[in-house]
């Protein structure tokens, strides 16, 4: 009888699909966090209404490269921002991609691990992490200033999307 129960628990245990989450920042992280953007009102309703979408340079779409300074040398990931059916959509999100960005248009972010944490959970607002310089931000610096409420709402989602945390991103 033993022997039985110890085969059931040990199939039951091989047959479960683990879910293991993506490494923060990683190319697998980018494309839930551009779902993620897709789903927050804030972001692709406000976006639009403020013409933010629309200053998307000849490309017809704006760049957010993000990543982790405690992570040297790992490759950047990117979120491609279009207007799509009246909204400010993700179309791309994955490894970084674009090598040619215009800092009238595009963003470049960079903070350290417990800044990615604090920024995510609402402990360390936009404008308290621009101005402390503890996010480190390339871009259109005005057109962010004008779009705090937004730019607030996607450091809150590098909080949302599910992530591990423990490594550095490998592409």
């Amino acid at each position: 009888m033993r022997a039985i129960i110890t085969t059931t628990l040990l199939s039951l245990l091989l047959s479960i699909n683990v879910y293991a989450a993506p490494v923060f920042m990683s190319g697998d992280w980018a494309v839930e966090a551009c779902k993620g953007w897709n789903a927050d009102k804030g972001l692709t309703e406000e976006l639009k209404e403020s013409g933010w979408v629309e200053n998307s340079g000849k490309k017809g779409y704006k760049v957010m490269q993000i990543y982790r300074r405690n992570c040297k040398n790992s490759a950047r990931v990117e979120l491609q921002i279009s207007e799509k059916n009246g909204k400010a959509m993700c179309v791309y999100g994955g490894w970084a991609k674009s090598t040619d960005l215009d800092s009238s248009v595009d963003y470049v972010m960079s903070a350290k691990d417990k800044n990615w944490v604090k920024m995510g959970n609402g402990k360390l607002g936009a404008m308290g992490a621009m101005a402390t310089f503890r996010l480190r931000f390339k871009g259109p610096y005005g057109e962010a200033m004008g779009n705090m409420g937004p730019f607030g709402g996607f450091l809150l989602l590098t909080g949302k999307v599910e992530s591990d945390r423990s490594s550095c991103p490998k592409k």
